[in-house]
């Protein structure tokens, strides 16, 4: 089992940055795929940015140039730093792991963007 938490969410107005971390339990983290999702009230969860084992990036479309994925296996960390925040990137925002069909889930952090 590992544990995830996440930090670093927060109200910031438009155009303003942040940057969230996902601090896993076990040092195990390095071998797994990590991502961010995010969910906003009455929407579904959507993919934000993934970064593989190998260190491999992906972006969803609406963050492209404005959010960067990272992880720092020797912390067992992993970070988002969000730049350009727009009202429609408020969501709670929320770290998984994954490796071999295995996921583990952090609980999440509020990222509000007010216009």
């Amino acid at each position: 089992q590992i544990q995830l938490v996440e930090s670093g969410g927060g109200l910031v107005q438009a155009g303003g940055s942040l940057r969230l971390s996902c601090a896993a339990s076990r040092s195990a983290f390095s071998l797994y795929d990590n991502a961010w999702y995010r969910q906003a009230p009455g929407k579904q969860r959507e993919l934000v940015a993934a970064i593989s084992e190998e260190g491999t990036t992906t972006y969803a479309d609406s963050v492209k140039e404005r959010f960067v994925i990272s992880r720092d296996n020797a912390k067992n960390t992993g970070y988002l730093q969000m730049d350009s925040l727009k009202p429609e990137d408020t969501a709670v925002y929320l770290c998984n792991i994954n490796r071999g069909g295995v996921y583990y889930w952090g609980q999440g952090t509020q990222v509000t963007v007010s216009s």
